[in-house]
């Protein structure tokens, strides 16, 4: 594939001409020697092998083979990650910095800009790896982690999958229940509104989801210029406070602004699986990096900048009391706009089917990676199961919103870093950054993947590291205590996940791989 054709800004999605790597996909896998018993669940496959007709996806994690990946255009990636952040998800982690960590607008904007800058390289990074091997994310994993201790990454990822879908949802329902005070839609209601789309967009597949991702983010953008007009004259940009207490808030604040940006990495090669794997890395990495920070950046201090309006519009604060982020928008777009603003906030609410459907789509390709009866199940049935899963503990879990959100993303943060860690040091040093050092057909093979006893200790030490450097609510580190107000601590959990976790690896892999020798 030339650079010429796979840079081409005028069609950002595209496949190759005459390409068809759907065509009858569904029994090209039933016939694959790969000991995944499809045969235990021939029913299903038959549905899978009627909707492989009309464009549903039918691959699953097993390799996309290099004349299959056809997907030519590396813009694609920009789309993506814009779309997936310029929601209302992200504008709720913005509004946190001053509540719950007591940062005036322009501390949290700093805050905000830091992180994202930081936290987005290995996603970036990781999204140059799907058109290499053609696996997808978890996959891959299974070649720095071994078969076994690769179960602690992919069952966490399955239940960070699910958790995000949660919390995106209730933020979803928040913001519909705000578009009429008098007539509100019930939670239940609202969250099962909010989940139509990503189980439609996800079961469809790989190409509907670029798709999608492709123009959703463009009514959102619009409507949030039109909320910055509504606010700006209200934004208050003093600095705060100075000394250790900042300091300790700064970090808390930066490592869940961290565990939203490093969130992504689990999900990032999923994404690319289908692009040549002659494809320019460089253009893939600046595309991916690009299309992270842009909305993340920009929404997320939008975020911080509407909380810093409280003390001019008091009523906005009780808004935001009743009906926390939904409130708050509502507030700037219903309440002096009348009906259209209304609307406005009704399309808002729905920009949240653009971040849970990563979330679904990958939760059912990181479920078939806990065995081989697990990918036996065909991917579009998984994400059904997961769907009703979230969208029942979104009902249960819709009066704790803040408090699952700022615990769960602190969290993520903690073994991503580890998870990060690992594999970069696996591919840098033991793989020595060569593709040619992988047998991506052995991803099944546990006797041909490293022992895993490297990884689990460094795993080890990483969540030590995490439970030393930590500051919630519940818990302080022994470390993370150390900074700022004694009482609330400054989180440095992830800083130190990362460092403990990345000196342990490589000795102790050395010593692995030369006993094992994989």
């Amino acid at each position: 594939m030339s650079d010429t054709k796979s840079g081409d800004p005028e069609k950002s999605f595209s496949y190759e001409p005459g390409a068809s790597d759907d065509v009858d996909e569904a029994s090209s896998l039933e016939r694959l020697s790969d000991n995944v018993p499809r045969l235990k669940f021939a029913k299903l496959w038959a549905i899978v092998e009627f909707l492989d007709k009309y464009g549903v996806e039918a691959r699953g994690i097993e390799r996309v083979p290099s004349d299959q990946r056809t997907h030519i255009y590396p813009l694609s990636a920009f789309w993506m990650w814009l779309a997936a952040n310029m929601t209302i998800a992200t504008f709720s982690l913005g509004c946190l910095g001053g509540p719950v960590f007591s940062l005036s607008f322009k501390d949290a904007a700093l805050t905000i800009i830091f992180f994202n800058f930081l936290c987005n390289l290995p996603v970036a990074y990781f999204s140059t790896w799907g058109p290499k091997l053609g696996l997808r994310q978890l996959t891959l994993s299974k070649f720095s982690f071994g078969y076994f201790t690769s179960q602690v990454p992919i069952i966490l990822n399955c239940i960070a999958c699910v958790g995000w879908s949660v919390v995106n949802s209730i933020v979803g329902a928040q913001t519909l229940r705000a578009v009429s005070t008098a007539h509100q839609i019930p939670t239940a209601a609202a969250i099962v509104v909010i989940a139509i789309g990503p189980i439609t967009i996800s079961f469809m597949g790989y190409r509907v989801v670029h798709l999608y991702e492709q123009y959703s983010w463009i009514p959102v953008t619009i409507i949030f210029i039109i909320y910055l007009g509504q606010i700006a004259r209200f934004i208050e940009s003093d600095f705060r406070n100075s000394g250790t207490i900042e300091a300790g808030n700064v970090l808390s604040f930066g490592a869940t602004i961290a565990g939203y940006a490093i969130g992504w990495v689990s999900y990032a090669a999923d994404y690319t699986v289908r692009m040549p794997e002659d494809m320019s890395s460089v253009k893939i990495f600046f595309w991916t990096y690009l299309g992270l920070n842009v909305p993340l950046i920009l929404v997320e201090i939008l975020g911080a900048a509407a909380m810093s309006t409280f003390n001019q519009k008091t009523t906005w604060a009780d808004a935001y009391a009743e009906n926390s982020v939904g409130g708050l928008l509502g507030a700037g777009l219903a309440g002096p706009m009348g009906g259209f603003g209304s609307f406005l906030l009704v399309i808002m609410a729905l920009s949240i089917i653009a971040t849970n459907i990563p979330a679904m789509y990958s939760l059912a390709l990181t479920f078939q990676n806990i065995h081989p009866y697990a990918q036996a199940i065909p991917r579009i049935f998984i994400v059904i199961i997961g769907s009703v899963v979230y969208i029942i503990l979104a009902i249960a879990g819709a009066s704790h919103f803040v408090e699952w959100l700022e615990t769960m993303l602190d969290i993520l943060a903690y073994w991503l870093a580890i998870f990060s860690a690992i594999l970069i040091e696996e591919h840098l040093i033991f793989r020595r950054g060569k593709w040619s050092n992988y047998s991506p057909e052995d991803y099944n093979n546990w006797r041909k993947l490293p022992l895993g006893v490297a990884s689990f200790i460094a795993l080890s030490c990483g969540v030590a590291g995490a439970v030393l450097g930590m500051a919630q609510s519940w818990y302080i580190g022994v470390i993370g205590g150390m900074i700022g107000n004694p009482e609330s601590g400054g989180d440095i959990g992830f800083e130190l996940a990362f460092a403990f976790s990345a000196i342990v690896y490589p000795p102790l892999r050395w010593i692995e791989k030369n006993y094992w020798g994989y």
